[in-house]
């Protein structure tokens, strides 16, 4: 192919770039990305940015040197498919044809109705206009109690304002790590000062405030959103894509249209449904461990190489003095564990199928977490009473052999 477009300014985008480049392909290649900014990194942007820390967390790439052209605040806005391969991209710019497609237009944040102004937290523009409304004294509304909203609570509460916590849920994260598991982390609200208000219902977002769905009100002078995202799909109607929730792929990140498939086409990052042997059905993962590592496998795909990506999905959240991690995957596990006690403070809980860990979330327990993680992968069978204890290394907490 002589030309690769890659689609997307986020971090999947850039790392689709120099994986490309780093398997030798040397025809043209070229970026498009909706933001006027260069590529940067958004796990700072709701911690690090937002507290003030820093200003700036552009990806370092050298783009003189990878020899990439940079379309920067364009965007996206349709493609047609080639029967023989290929197409052609419609964007902002103008039409840009291709022999390879790379799409890596991630997510968008999802907004509540109302006519009030709402703040979501997915570029840096949006962190940095957050931050300068985050003084003290502020009365701070946070809709959604979970990884983004703890978050910001964190930030906002340390930064002096009044902040509010509202969720549907009956705890704190009760969608990611269910509701046993998100009790866990309810009193951190209030001994970070924050009101936590669960089981609450928006109906919408009003000027100076939110409407609840039981016909109260509670006000605000700043109302942020963080309940979730959609893959930002949209642009690929029409397009004979197969697009289902994210765009459809196999294990290597290859996409098809109407089950055919299109190995000129990979899609990678928060936008892609991608398939998992591992866990034997596709896995739409929004977390930047993946953003960062998948486009090695897409960018072989692309390039006609065998490679299949099935990492287990990891990721972190820096909320209330606490660093929390997470790893694997655990909606079909069989049972949970616990191991240490949430009232010393450094805790973890663990998911098993048989004498299988097939997830693990962490609470200051670092170590716990990269090692379980390649127990994890490795598919190393677990002795359930030794992982229990927390005097135990993870990796010695094994019915068979030894882990190094």
């Amino acid at each position: 192919m002589d030309r690769v477009i890659v689609v997307g300014g986020g971090l999947a985008g850039v790392r689709a770039v120099e994986a490309l480049r780093g398997r030798g392909y040397r025809g043209a290649l070229t970026l498009v990305s909706a933001e006027r900014h260069e590529p940067y990194d958004r796990p700072p942007l709701s911690k690090a940015v937002l507290a003030g820390e820093t200003d700036d967390t552009t990806v370092d790439a050298d783009w003189a040197r990878l020899d990439c052209e940079l379309l920067l605040g364009e965007r996206a806005t349709g493609l047609r498919l080639a029967d023989a391969g290929g197409g052609t991209l419609a964007t902002t710019a103008g039409e840009l044809p291709f022999g390879g497609l790379v799409i890596a237009t991630g997510a968008t944040p999802v907004t509540l109705p109302g006519d009030g102004p709402q703040h979501v937290l997915r570029t840096i523009d949006e962190a940095r206009d957050l931050r300068d409304r985050l003084v003290p004294g502020a009365r701070v509304v946070i809709v959604g109690a979970g990884w983004i909203g703890a978050e910001v609570a964190t930030t906002a509460a340390k930064k002096g304002c009044r902040v509010t916590v509202v969720e549907a849920a009956d705890t704190p994260l009760a969608n990611a790590v269910g509701p046993e598991i998100g009790a866990l982390t309810a009193p951190w609200y209030a001994e970070a000062g924050v009101e936590l208000r669960t089981g609450v219902k928006v109906a919408a977002v009003e000027p100076g405030g939110l409407a609840l769905g039981d016909g109260t009100r509670i006000d605000a002078d700043e109302i942020v959103v963080g309940v979730g995202v959609r893959p930002e799909v949209e642009w690929l109607a029409g397009s004979g894509l197969d697009v289902e929730r994210g765009v459809v792929t196999d294990a290597s990140f290859r996409t098809s249209a109407g089950g055919a498939p299109r190995p000129d086409v990979v899609a990678v990052g928060d936008c892609a449904a991608y398939w998992s042997h591992r866990y034997g059905r596709r896995l739409l993962v929004e977390h930047w461990d993946t953003a960062l590592n998948a486009p090695e496998v897409a960018a072989a795909a692309l390039l006609g190489e065998d490679a299949v990506y099935d990492a287990p999905p990891y990721f972190w959240s820096e909320q209330f003095g606490r660093m929390v991690q997470y790893a694997g995957q655990h909606a079909r596990s069989e049972r949970m564990l616990h191991r240490g006690d949430p009232a010393d403070g450094k805790w973890a809980v663990a998911w098993l199928t048989g004498d299988r860990l097939d997830a693990i979330l962490t609470v200051d327990r670092p170590r716990d977490l990269v090692q379980a993680k390649r127990v994890i992968a490795a598919g190393t069978p677990v002795d359930a009473a030794l992982l229990a204890d927390p005097a135990v290394p993870v990796r010695q907490a094994l019915n068979v052999g030894g882990f190094e």
